[in-house]
């Protein structure tokens, strides 16, 4: 049988190579308002599927642009997101990637994050650690909020009320710096390498950042579910979570966002 961990890595750099044969020749059109997809998107997932399913044909596969296939009631599903931060790949900001990871409901087994443009690859397997370009990765360790980089997201039709923005502002003047990246999977990863400290999110997909979550967890990094899903896993059908480089520091989050307390 193929291992599972090589066909991820490979599935995320042939769609990264399909990203870059499509820069300058793509076009957009909206899913929603602010919202958008490119011919690259769905070009570079048809190329993952068609590698993933093609060495796993019972395994299921769930792609933010379709095509999903349900495997049996017990069956591994991969988690693809074929461009994360479409809208920076649009207007050409060099901040986008691929993100592949094979799950067992909760539980992700695999997973890769390819940066095209740096061509750096992220990889974990569960129980054995996480690595960049082949090269075992850690967090920071940074235990103290007032020390910590982090990172944010907000879903891409932002109303003022939004409980990111209410986040946002609670936890903003903890922190020694924020940024945005406008790509979830590339946080996370950066999370994993030590780049950043910590990131949260209460509404995202899950294939924007099955991936991200195993390599923060196997760089020796922390994920707290939070809401009301509380647990000891984030529910994949509905990820809500802070992912931080210590737990002291995921609880100072914790201890800031609203309503975790």
């Amino acid at each position: 049988m193929p291992d599972e961990l090589e066909v991820c890595e490979a599935a995320a750099r042939a769609g990264g190579r399909v990203l870059r044969e499509w820069v300058g020749r793509f076009g957009v059109s909206a899913k929603g308002p602010r919202d958008l997809v490119t011919e690259a998107d769905l070009a570079a997932q048809q190329e993952i599927r068609g590698i993933l399913l093609g060495a796993f044909p019972d395994h299921g596969f769930i792609g933010e642009e379709g095509g999903h296939v349900g495997g049996g009631a017990d069956a591994p599903c991969w988690y693809v997101d074929p461009l994360d931060g479409t809208t920076n790949y649009v207007h050409g900001f060099p901040a986008y990637c691929v993100s592949v990871a094979l799950a067992r409901g909760d539980e992700i087994l695999v997973g890769t994050i390819y940066d095209p443009l740096r061509d750096e690859c992220f990889t974990a397997r569960s129980g054995a650690g996480a690595w960049l370009d082949g090269k075992p990765i850690r967090t920071s360790g940074t235990t103290s909020a007032a020390d910590a980089l982090a990172t944010v997201g907000f879903p891409p039709n932002v109303d003022p009320d939004e409980p990111a923005v209410a986040d946002f502002l609670a936890v903003l003047p903890v922190f020694q710096g924020m940024r945005r990246t406008g790509s979830t999977a590339l946080n996370l990863a950066f999370v994993a390498c030590g780049r950043c400290d910590a990131f949260w999110i209460r509404r995202i997909a899950p294939w924007d950042v099955a991936a991200g979550l195993l390599l923060v967890a196997e760089a020796g990094g922390v994920v707290l579910p939070i809401g009301p899903s509380h647990g000891s896993r984030v529910s994949l059908q509905r990820p809500a979570f802070i992912a931080a480089a210590s737990r002291p520091l995921a609880e100072a989050i914790a201890a800031a966002l609203p309503g975790e307390r």
